[in-house]
């Protein structure tokens, strides 16, 4: 299976809603790596890695997003994968 690895940026009411909890629970349900984190504009940050259909599923749950989440934006940018992570993270 291809490697794949997405910086993704998520715009709505992504805040406040649980949303980066929601996003580890799934990353890790598709068994992949990387990290989330809010930003100071009010977006969700994210990096994937991982097998390139878990990829693909998880910028497609973003798009979604938790339960009370309303996304608006979703913007994905392809890098190089890289395997740098042992694990899903919360960043803060």
């Amino acid at each position: 299976m291809a490697k794949k690895r997405v910086h993704v940026y998520i715009s709505g009411r992504v805040q406040g809603v649980w949303f980066r909890a929601y996003t580890k629970e799934e990353a890790e349900r598709l068994g992949l790596k990387g990290w989330v984190r809010n930003l100071p504009d009010g977006r969700v940050e994210a990096v994937f890695e991982g097998d390139e259909e878990a990829v693909e599923a998880m910028v497609r749950w973003c798009q979604v997003g938790s339960p009370h989440s309303k996304v608006t934006g979703v913007e994905v940018q392809e890098e190089p994968y890289t395997g740098e992570f042992s694990d899903f993270r919360i960043r803060y």
